[in-house]
């Protein structure tokens, strides 16, 4: 199965390390993060575990949700747990799905035949409130994924949904923003009264709102 961004994340449900999850249902109105690991007790997917386990008070800053996915068994889930807590210093805080029977992996397209027949690619799925999909990644098995760069994205996500902007390139948190080309002179100044940079009638810098609640 192929998705596409704006496609509603396919709904399951599947065992993982804090019990079954019906994911629609465990998702709520929260938002998303599904990401994928090739098998357990692998270099870097170990440090990408402990990553996003440390990096819980940023996902519920953000009303966000995070959930790993790898095809072993739970029961190997479980020993590889052990591992990430003592050699990354940070215990898993989150569900990883036990995907054995290759059900989640093949809803989400996880399963690169010329890459591997069997292990699941290292995918990334951003997930809004509305269950459609926002982001879509796929790294190599060699470059561990960057999580700040998610979280940029989730940002930038959030931020957009709820003001008539967008993020140039490299943009982080305070940075100045794009006001929509879809937006009318007019109509920016009545949503950007504080005035804006015009450096070309497409490209309107203006000062980075104030975000709403998540």
């Amino acid at each position: 199965m192929t998705l596409h961004l704006g496609d509603i994340a396919p709904d399951f449900e599947q065992q993982s390390t804090q019990g079954s999850i019906r994911f629609h249902e465990w998702l709520s109105d929260s938002w998303g993060i599904l990401f994928s690991h090739p098998k357990d007790f692998t270099p870097v997917c170990t440090t990408e575990l402990g990553v996003v386990a440390r990096l819980a008070p940023e996902w519920a800053k953000r009303n966000t949700k995070v959930v790993g996915l790898s095809v072993d068994p739970l029961e190997s889930h479980q020993e590889w747990a052990s591992d990430i807590a003592e050699t990354q210093g940070s215990a898993l805080n989150f569900p990883l799905l036990a995907d054995q029977d290759g059900k989640v992996s093949r809803l989400y397209d996880m399963i690169h035949p010329n890459a591997d027949a069997k292990l699941t690619v290292r995918s990334v799925f951003i997930i809004d409130p509305q269950k459609k999909i926002r982001l879509i990644l796929t790294y190599p098995p060699s470059a561990g994924r960057s999580f700040d760069e998610i979280i940029r994205v989730l940002d930038s996500l959030q931020l957009t949904d709820g003001y008539k902007v967008t993020t140039p390139a490299n943009w982080h948190q305070g940075d100045d923003v794009i006001i929509a080309p879809s937006v009318s002179d007019e109509q920016a100044k009545q949503l950007f009264p504080q005035g804006w940079k015009t450096l070309r009638p497409y490209l309107r810098l203006v000062r980075q709102p104030e975000e709403k609640s998540k």
